[in-house]
C-alpha cells in the first residue's frame, strides 16, 4: 500500500463520462434516437450474463464455447503472460525488505619466503584460510520509489489480467460469429439450391415445349444459361463454408482436418428474450480494453514517482559478520569472528539533467497514456451506439426482407404455371428467378445480421466477466488489484 510519504503523484481513475445515453435522442435527423431496439426488450442498466452464449439456447454453440475455453492456445498464452506479470510484481515487493546471503569460502595459499613475516600466524609460507559469513544489504525506502516501482508492477499485472479477459471474449465472440455465419452460409446454399430445383424444373418444361414446337431455341438456351450461372454461385458458397468450419477447428483449438462435424441453422438459434444495456458509467468498468487502458495509466502514474524518488539521496545500509580460521574444525571459535556494518548515502550532484529528464519523460508517458485512456473510451462508446444502431436497422431490414422473399416466391409460382401454359415470356421468367434467389439470399443474410449484431451488443459491453465466479488460480497477492478472473471449467 502507498503511504503518505511516497513521492510522486498518488493514482485517482479517471471518473466516467457525463453521458447518459449512447445514442442521440430523435429529433436530430439521424434516424430513431434513444437506446431501443424496435421489436426488442431492452434492459437498461440491465446484467449482462457471464455466459451469454447460452441466451441464443443452442447445445451446440455452446459446446464450441466450452472447448474453445478449454483448449484454445490464444487464451491459454493469455493466462500464462497474467502469471508472468503477477510473479514480477511479488518479485518487486522483494526490493522492500533485506538481502542476505550467506557465503563459506575455502583456500590454499602460499607465500614468498621473503613475505614470510606478513604471511600465516603459524608462520608456515603454505597454510589454508577457512571463511563462513552472513552480509546483510539494505536499500531503505526512504521516499516510497520503491513503493512506487511495486504500485507499477501490479499495475501491469493488472492490465495483463484485463487483457486476457479481452481475449476470452474475443475467442467466445469470434466463436459465436463464426457459427451465425455458417449458418448463414448454409441458409444462402439452400436457398439458391431450392432455386436450382426450380430452374431444373422449369427447363424440363422449355425442353418439352421446343420440341413440340411451342418456344424457340433461344428460349431454352437463356433458362439453360440462367440454370448454369445459379450452379455457379454454388462453390464459392460451399468454399466458404469449408473455411468457416476450418475457423471454428482452430478457434477450438483442433487442426482444420479436425473440424467439428456440426451444421449450424439459422433456425436452431433463439434471440435472447430481452437484452441487457449497461449504463454508459458502468461501461467503463465494465470493458476490458478500458480496464487496460486505465490500468496502463496507473502504471505511468507511478512511474513519476519513480523517477522523482531517483533524484533524491540514495542511502544504503549494509553489514556482514562471520568466522575465519586456518583449519575448519576451528571455525567459529573464539578469536575468529568478524563483523562489520557500514552506512552510505549518495547524492547525485551532477549527471548533465539526466534524472530531470528521466522524470519530464515519466509525466510525458503519463499524459500520453491518459490520451490513450480517452480515445479507448470514445472508441468503446461508438461501438456500442453502432451495434445498437445495426439492431435499430436489423429488425426493419429482415422485416422487409421477409417480405420481399415472400412476395418472390409467389411471383415465380405464378410464373411457373404461366409457363406450363406457355403464357409468359422468357425475359419475365428469367426476371421472376433472379428476383427469387435475391430475396431469398437477402433475407437469410438479414436474419444472420440480427443474429450477429446481438452478440457483437454482448460483446461492446464487456461479456459479463465481472458476473464469473472466482478462480482459485488466481494468486491471493494479486487478487485485490486484479480483476474478477476466469473460470474455465464448464458448468
Amino acid at each position: 500500500m502507498v503511504v503518505s510519504c511516497t513521492v510522486g503523484p498518488d493514482f485517482q481513475p479517471p471518473a466516467p463520462p457525463a453521458v447518459g445515453t449512447f445514442l442521440p435522442a430523435a429529433g436530430n435527423g439521424v434516424g430513431a434516437g434513444g437506446d431501443h431496439v424496435a421489436g426488442r426488450r431492452v434492459v437498461r442498466g440491465g446484467e449482462v450474463p457471464s455466459r451469454w452464449w447460452e441466451t441464443f439456447r443452442s447445445p451446440d454453440l455452446k459446446r464450441l464455447i466450452e472447448e474453445g475455453l478449454a483448449h484454445n492456445a490464444d487464451l491459454e498464452a493469455a493466462e500464462a503472460a497474467v502469471r508472468v506479470a503477477q510473479a514480477s510484481a511479488l518479485a518487486a515487493q522483494s526490493a522492500l525488505f533485506p538481502l542476505v546471503t550467506a557465503n563459506v569460502q575455502s583456500s590454499r595459499q602460499q607465500v614468498p619466503a621473503q613475505t614470510l613475516a606478513s604471511g600465516a600466524a603459524s608462520g608456515a609460507d603454505l597454510y589454508s584460510v577457512h571463511t563462513a559469513q552472513v552480509s546483510v544489504s539494505l536499500v531503505p525506502d526512504v521516499f516510497g520509489g520503491t513503493r512506487r516501482q511495486i504500485e507499477a508492477a501490479r499495475a501491469l499485472a493488472e492490465a495483463e489480467a484485463f487483457r486476457r479477459e479481452g481475449v476470452y471474449l474475443t475467442l467466445t465472440t469470434n466463436i459465436a460469429l463464426a457459427a451465425v455465419q455458417s449458418a448463414s452460409l448454409q441458409g444462402q446454399i439452400g436457398a439458391t439450391q431450392r432455386l436450382i430445383g426450380i430452374q431444373t424444373q422449369l427447363l424440363n418444361v422449355l425442353r418439352r415445349q421446343y420440341e413440340q414446337g411451342q418456344i424457340a431455341l433461344p428460349d431454352v438456351v437463356a433458362q439453360e444459361t440462367a440454370l448454369a450461372q445459379a450452379r455457379l454461385l454454388l462453390p464459392p458458397l460451399e468454399r466458404q463454408l469449408a473455411q468457416q468450419q476450418h475457423l471454428l477447428a482452430v478457434l477450438t483449438g483442433r487442426f482444420p482436418s479436425d473440424a467439428p462435424s456440426i451444421r449450424f441453422d439459422l433456425a436452431a438459434f433463439r434471440l435472447p428474450r430481452t437484452l441487457p444495456l449497461s449504463l454508459p458509467a458502468d461501461l467503463v468498468r465494465q470493458r476490458p480494453d478500458i480496464r487496460v487502458a486505465e490500468a496502463n495509466l496507473h502504471a505511468a502514474n507511478a512511474q513519476i514517482g519513480v523517477a522523482i524518488a531517483n533524484r533524491l539521496p540514495q542511502i544504503t545500509l549494509s553489514g556482514n559478520a562471520g568466522s575465519s580460521a586456518a583449519a575448519l574444525g576451528q571455525l567459529f571459535a573464539t578469536g575468529t569472528n568478524f563483523w562489520t556494518i557500514a552506512g552510505n548515502a549518495a547524492q547525485t550532484v551532477f549527471d548533465a539533467g539526466a534524472l530531470a529528464a528521466r522524470q519530464r519523460a515519466a509525466e510525458a508517458a503519463t499524459e500520453q497514456a491518459a490520451a490513450q485512456y480517452r480515445a479507448v473510451i470514445l472508441a468503446a462508446f461508438q461501438n456500442v451506439a453502432d451495434v445498437l444502431r445495426a439492431l435499430q436497422s436489423d429488425e426493419r431490414a429482415l422485416a422487409a426482407a421477409t417480405a420481399a422473399e415472400r412476395s418472390a416466391a409467389h411471383n415465380i409460382e405464378l410464373v411457373r404455371r404461366q409457363v406450363e401454359q406457355g403464357q409468359v415470356s422468357i425475359p419475365i421468367l428469367l426476371n421472376a428467378q433472379q428476383a427469387y434467389l435475391q430475396t431469398s439470399l437477402l433475407r437469410v443474410q438479414a436474419e444472420a445480421a440480427r443474429l450477429a449484431d446481438t452478440i457483437a451488443l454482448f460483446q461492446a459491453l464487456g461479456g459479463g466477466w465481472w458476473n464469473r465466479p472466482p478462480s482459485p488460480q488466481l494468486d491471493s497477492a494479486a487478487a485485490a488489484e486484479a480483476p474478477k478472473p476466469i473460470d474455465r471449467r464448464p458448468q
